[in-house]
């Protein structure tokens, strides 16, 4: 899902997150949503508060990822259900994009991995939007959400990717050999604990987004399909 907070700009430049402030005013939460918000289609499970019902903190955040992006990414809305769980969900969020030695690319292409095995519609598509943006590869996405043994990467990537499908299902397995094998792969101690902190957040992600029945907005589908011109 998220995107789980997954941003893109409507004008094809580079996206980016920023950190959620700390707030205290949570009396949105159990607010009910108006008629528009409860069918626009950001999640079909439980009612979609209205942004102006929303603490102040929240509102900050929303208002800047619809700045950036163009648009409202509909997980925004979703996790305002329960605005105590917006702000770590996303805060988690940015550590994990922000704060690794991990290039952007590979981490959106382990949350399309993780999400297809997953079988999450949201965050296949919103953060297949990011896999086609920051790898310039229009095809990957789709690739790696399928089968990412079928998709054309260099060994570190592919072990990179076959470590988190087998954290995701069959976590019970994972052994020193496995984190071995992303060592002799090239892969740093910091780089393999960031592998297995984006599989197990979006893990969590995916179930949501599943739970909730959260639906990608309409503008990720077509973003960053086209070929750029070398």
């Amino acid at each position: 899902m998220p995107v789980v907070g997954a941003t893109v700009m409507a004008d094809d430049s580079t996206p980016s997150d920023t950190a959620g402030d700390d707030a205290t005013d949570d009396s949105a939460t159990d607010a009910p949503a108006s008629d528009d918000s409860a069918t626009d289609g950001a999640m079909t499970n439980f009612p979609v508060p209205a942004v102006e019902d929303l603490p102040e903190d929240l509102r900050e955040r929303i208002a800047e990822e619809t700045e950036r992006a163009g648009f409202t990414p509909n997980v925004f809305r979703a996790f305002g259900y329960k605005p105590s769980h917006f702000r770590p969900f996303f805060q988690y969020h940015d550590a994990l994009v922000e704060d690794t030695p991990l290039d952007r690319e590979e981490v959106e292409m382990i949350v399309v991995t993780v999400s297809g095995v997953n079988d999450c519609l949201y965050c296949v598509v919103a953060h297949g939007a990011l896999c086609r943006f920051y790898s310039q590869r229009p095809k990957l996405a789709d690739q790696l959400a399928t089968n990412h043994r079928a998709a054309d990467l260099s060994a570190r990537r592919r072990a990179m990717l076959d470590f988190a499908v087998k954290l995701t299902e069959e976590p019970g397995r994972v052994t020193r050999d496995d984190v071995a094998a992303l060592r002799e792969a090239g892969l740093s101690d910091e780089e393999i604990w960031d592998v297995g902190s984006v599989t197990a957040f979006f893990n969590l992600s995916n179930r949501m987004a599943t739970m909730a029945d959260m639906r990608p907005n309409d503008e990720f589908y077509d973003f960053a399909r086209e070929e750029k011109p070398k």
